[in-house]
C-alpha cells in the first residue's frame, strides 16, 4: 500500500514511520523540508492550508492523522480546520482509509477541552466519504512524550509534591511501541473501516500511582499530598516551572487528567492480537 503520515515528524509519527517503512510506501508530512531517506519520502504541507494537502495524498490508499495543535491558542478551532481539510482532500483524492489516533475519555459535558477536541477531531474527519478508524488512547509512553516526560520531571526534580484531586483518577497508559503497533495493523484492515476502538496497556493506575512507580523505578519516593482546590491555571504554571513542558502545553493536558482514561472496549484486542507491554517495563524502555 501506499501511506501517508501527518505528524510523521512527531514521536509517535517517527516511531510509526519506522514500522512502515519496507512493507509499505511511505509518504511522510512536514511543514518544514526534510530529507528523504529510510524508506520515507518526506512532503512539505501543512494540514491548516488545504492547496497544500494534494501533493501529499495523491495515490495514496491511507493516510494516518497524528496531528494535534496544543501549545496553539484556539487549538481546537485550528484542529478542527486540519481535520476538515483532510477529510476532503483525502476524499479528493481517492483514499480507501483514514487512521486517527484520538484520546480516551468518556462522552460527558464535564470533557476537558483538549479531550473534546480530540473527540470532535475525529468527528470532522469522518465527515467525508472516507471511513475513518480512530484509536483512542490515554498517555503514551514514551520518550518525548509530552505527558510523560511530564511526569517524569516531576519525580526527578521535585522530593515531595502538592497535587489536585487530579492525582486519583485512574488512566490506562499505554507503551509507545504498542500504540505504534495498533495503528500499523488497522491500516488496510477492511473490518477496522470506521470502526472507534479504545486502546490501553495492561495496567490501570490512577495517576498519583504512576508517579509512585516511576519514582521506584528512579530511586525515588516523593511525597505527594494532596488538596482540594488546585485550578488547571495554576497547575499549568506550577508544571511550567518544573518541567520542560510549556504552559500552553500542559494546561490543556493538566485539565483532561480530571477525567478517567480507561479502556471500555477491547475488541482491538482481536482485530489486532498483540502482546502488550506492562507500564514499569514501558517505562524503563522509555528511560533507556
Amino acid at each position: 500500500m501506499k501511506v501517508t503520515v501527518f505528524g510523521g515528524s512527531g514521536v509517535i509519527g517517527s516511531e510509526l514511520l519506522a514500522e512502515l517503512a519496507g512493507r509499505h510506501e511511505v509518504v511522510a508530512v512536514s511543514r518544514q523540508p526534510r530529507t528523504d531517506g529510510d524508506g520515507v519520502r518526506w512532503v512539505t504541507a501543512d494540514a491548516t492550508r488545504a492547496e497544500t494537502l494534494d501533493a501529499a495524498l495523491v495515490g495514496a490508499d491511507v493516510a494516518f492523522y497524528l496531528v494535534h495543535s496544543l501549545g496553539v491558542s484556539e487549538f481546537e478551532q485550528v484542529d478542527r480546520v486540519a481535520a476538515a481539510n483532510v477529510a476532503r482532500a483525502a476524499e479528493r483524492n481517492g483514499l480507501r482509509q483514514i487512521v486517527y489516533l484520538g484520546g480516551l475519555g468518556d462522552d460527558d459535558p464535564d470533557l476537558s477541552p483538549h479531550l473534546r477536541s480530540r473527540q470532535e477531531t475525529a468527528s470532522v474527519l469522518g465527515g467525508g466519504s472516507v471511513p475513518v478508524t480512530t484509536l483512542r488512547a490515554a498517555m503514551v509512553v514514551g520518550k518525548g512524550s509530552a505527558a510523560f516526560e511530564t511526569i517524569l520531571a516531576l519525580v526527578d526534580r521535585l522530593p515531595a509534591m502538592i497535587c489536585p484531586r487530579w492525582v486519583s483518577t485512574p488512566t490506562q497508559p499505554i507503551a509507545l511501541g504498542d500504540a505504534v503497533s495498533y495503528l500499523a495493523g488497522v491500516a488496510g484492515l477492511e473490518a477496522a473501516y470506521g470502526e472507534t476502538f479504545d486502546i490501553g496497556g495492561p495496567d490501570v493506575m490512577t495517576y498519583r500511582e504512576m508517579i509512585e512507580r516511576i519514582g521506584a523505578i528512579r530511586g525515588r519516593r516523593p511525597l505527594i499530598v494532596e488538596v482540594p482546590v488546585l485550578t488547571p491555571r495554576l497547575s499549568s504554571w506550577w508544571l511550567h516551572l518544573v518541567t520542560p513542558v510549556r504552559a500552553s502545553v500542559a494546561r490543556p493536558l493538566i485539565e483532561g487528567l480530571r477525567n478517567p482514561t480507561v479502556v471500555r472496549d477491547e475488541r482491538i484486542r482481536e482485530l489486532v492480537p498483540i502482546p502488550l507491554t506492562g507500564f514499569d517495563d514501558a517505562v524503563r524502555r522509555a528511560l533507556t
